[in-house]
């Protein structure tokens, strides 16, 4: 169906069987789009297994819908980000902080004068 092969939003359940977690896996990492996906689990190794794998960029462990508090903003991978930082966690505070780069050297006044080591016989 679309609904899987396009990315949308809404409230919609799309529900794909798989046999097997490897399988699950694959299904979810060879989508285009990378936004959210989530694990349903009563096993603490399965689920940090599915997070350390999954290559998503908001993942939900026994939450349905992953994604963070209102003030994050969504947090997709793949095709689904827009632009080239998230702007959460640390791209986040690398977004909206202006770095400046200073070089500077300071000689000892006992040398006398500023050798700067340009070549002096030209």
């Amino acid at each position: 169906m679309s609904v899987y092969t396009d990315e949308i939003f809404g409230p919609v359940l799309s529900v794909l069987r798989v046999d097997t977690y490897d399988q699950a896996l694959e299904l979810i990492n060879s989508n285009p789009y990378g936004n959210g996906t989530a694990i349903f689990t009563n096993d603490g190794g399965a689920a940090r297994r599915f997070q350390n794998e999954v290559e998503v960029g908001m993942v939900g462990i026994n939450v349905p819908i992953p994604v963070p508090m209102a003030y994050y903003s969504f947090g997709g991978w793949k095709a689904s980000l827009f632009g080239d930082s998230h702007a959460h966690g640390t791209e986040g505070v690398h977004f909206f902080t202006r770095t400046k780069a200073i070089t500077t050297r300071w000689l000892d006044p006992s040398h006398g004068g500023i050798n700067l080591g340009f070549p002096e016989n030209a």
